[in-house]
């Protein structure tokens, strides 16, 4: 059974403690500047909503997290940050069941409007569909011209980006031809294009859901 969390919400429609993400999120969605973060027992949300939130929200990474200064390349865009970067976009993946249906969307990291949406997939996994929603962040982003920084909570996912190719034990066979052809095509696109976009985990344990999160917990 998944443990119980609560969600404290500083800048909202509504700031409180909250013992739900569906409350949490109908409190920062289409907020500007909302913070938030959620919290393992409703003993700390409540010390850390008395608190405020500084101190406690965008905090938490650990020091090896931390941008070094002169970082390049594509490893550059591997990182993690210790603040959100709001001029982004943040993409994530809903499942029902894994393998099963799957579907994805990428969304503006600070209002939540829907920039793409795909979906449903008739059968993948939860990491495939964040392989695909980052390429497709990737690719709608240059072609926009943006060098805007993209958000997953997928290791997996970041790790096939830097290898430009996926490693998954879903079989390939009528079920899934679906998924594998847009798996193809991703991977052919990051063998001929480049980008010069940072590519980031969202640190949930310090900032709450990622805004793209389709609530499903």
């Amino acid at each position: 059974m998944a443990k119980s969390k609560y969600y404290v919400v500083w800048e909202g429609k509504q700031p409180g403690v909250y013992s739900t993400w569906a409350e949490c999120k109908a409190q920062t969605d289409q907020y500007t500047g909302a913070k938030y973060k959620s919290y393992e027992s409703k003993a700390a949300a409540e010390e850390a909503y008395r608190k405020g939130w500084k101190g406690n929200w965008g905090n938490g990474a650990s020091s090896s997290s931390k941008t070094k200064a002169g970082s390049s390349g594509r490893s550059a865009g591997m990182e993690t940050s210790e603040e959100v970067d709001y001029d982004s976009i943040s993409v994530d993946v809903g499942t029902r069941g894994n393998p099963g249906p799957v579907e994805y969307k990428g969304v503006d990291t600070r209002t939540g409007e829907i920039i793409f949406s795909v979906g449903p997939i008739s059968k993948g996994t939860n990491n495939l569909g964040e392989f695909l929603a980052i390429v497709h962040a990737l690719a709608h982003l240059k072609k926009e011209g943006s060098n805007k920084t993209v958000y997953t909570d997928s290791v997996n996912a970041m790790k096939w980006l830097k290898q430009k190719a996926v490693s998954t034990t879903l079989p390939r066979d009528s079920s899934t031809e679906e998924i594998w052809l847009m798996i193809d095509r991703a991977e052919q696109w990051l063998r001929t294009n480049t980008y010069s976009n940072k590519v980031l985990k969202w640190q949930t344990k310090q900032w709450g859901e990622i805004k793209a999160d389709y609530g499903r917990k």
